[in-house]
């Protein structure tokens, strides 16, 4: 992953924030640009090479008629395979993922006995957390420079028996496939492991359904694992995701369109899906 992705992102996220703060009043690409210190033309140009939109597209692809747009039709595709006639059983998701659920054993036991392997590797969407077993990636999250620490912590504590090991040669092929789109499509999967409760582990299934340009609501979630009275278990267990961006949680909106709460942040988590409006 090459460093201008990350150095693009810290430069457009208080970009984002300017233009989600102060959208009804429109803000001119000089609005935006004279606050982060450049001209019109820089941000257009590093806004565009980031998200693959310029900011006027970016944000009208987050309006509330898109989000309700991505809503339509949401619950059949959690209830449909996609027709792609790919290899495999069937595609989960653009990335290719194969999953299986770690023993409840090592669920119950917080990690105990368990080796993760950790790397901090740059991403679109700031520095990446990546987290691996011997039996694949078991966990991706988010920090801003200066934070690594703190969400290294914050991983830790779901797993808090296991022992954490730094390796970035393990963890770098890993970010290098999950944030390069062209190769998302190259046939071999990606492998994942879900440590989380049989609850969850159906629910972050059900997230691996939902396509790049879709989103579904938690409502939809609950009836696809047939808990249609669930919808704020699964809420906590969408927000216990420990596999972000892979594992889509950032596809889960509000009924109404609204993008909902985020573990690693509004900003980040519109950020994502901006960028993948610029990759459908």
């Amino acid at each position: 992953m090459e460093h201008s992705n990350l150095e693009d992102y810290e430069k457009v996220r208080s970009v984002l924030a300017n233009l989600y703060g102060n959208w009804r009043d429109q803000p001119s690409l000089d609005d935006l640009a004279g606050p982060v210190g450049m001209t019109s033309e820089q941000l257009q140009r590093v806004f565009t090479r980031w998200a693959g939109l310029t900011p006027k597209a970016f944000l009208q692809a987050l309006t509330l008629d898109h989000a309700r747009a991505m809503l339509k039709d949401s619950a059949s595709i959690l209830e449909t395979s996609l027709e792609v006639g790919l290899s495999g059983p069937g595609r989960l998701h653009d990335l290719f993922v194969v999953h299986e659920g770690m023993s409840p054993g090592a669920y119950k036991s917080k990690g105990e006995g368990l080796t993760i392997y950790y790397g901090f590797h740059p991403s679109p969407f700031g520095l990446a957390l990546v987290m691996v077993t011997d039996y694949g990636l078991c966990g991706l999250a988010f920090a801003d420079r200066g934070e690594e620490a703190t969400a290294l912590a914050d991983m830790q504590k779901r797993w808090y028996n296991a022992q954490y090991t730094e390796d970035s040669a393990r963890t770098a092929p890993y970010a290098a496939r999950i944030f390069a789109p062209d190769k998302w499509r190259d046939g071999q999967p990606l492998r994942i492991t879900f440590i989380g409760s049989d609850f969850e582990i159906r629910v972050w299934e059900s997230l691996l359904k939902i396509p790049v340009g879709r989103a579904v609501t938690y409502g939809d979630i609950a009836t696809s694992i047939e808990k249609p009275k669930a919808a704020r278990a699964v809420g906590a267990a969408v927000g216990r995701n420990p596999i972000s961006f892979v594992v889509p949680c950032h596809r889960v909106i509000g009924k109404s369109g609204d993008i909902t709460g985020y573990h690693w942040g509004l900003t980040r988590k519109r950020a994502i899906l901006g960028w993948e409006a610029g990759k459908v």
